[in-house]
């Protein structure tokens, strides 16, 4: 399971609808390996749902992952934080025993 902040349900939400998308769009999260910490978070928005994905309604989206990331993520919780130097969706994973300083990167 995956759980969205108001934040980041809000930020999706307007992604989405200033984008020239359908209603089939959804925030695709995935995991590869690199970054400092070993493993690294992606997000992007996509239309494509495969076989092994897994889709988390949400308010007014969908977030899709696919099984080996999940994997990885489970149980997490997707921000999206605003600073005076960034801003950007933010995983929480509680499975990750390290990250790197920007947030982007983490081990298990």
């Amino acid at each position: 399971m995956l759980k969205l902040t108001e934040n980041a349900i809000k930020r999706l939400n307007h992604l989405i609808a200033s984008k020239p998308c359908d209603q089939t769009t959804h925030l695709r999260v995935s995991v590869s390996g690199g970054g400092c910490s070993g493993f690294q978070y992606h997000f992007s928005l996509d239309t494509a749902v495969h076989a092994d994905d897994q889709i988390f309604p949400t308010e007014g989206s969908t977030v899709v992952v696919d099984n080996a990331s999940l994997n990885l993520i489970e149980g997490s919780i997707i921000d999206y934080v605003e600073d005076l130097s960034s801003a950007s969706f933010v995983m929480k994973n509680p499975n990750a025993v390290s990250g790197c300083g920007c947030g982007n990167s983490f081990s298990i």
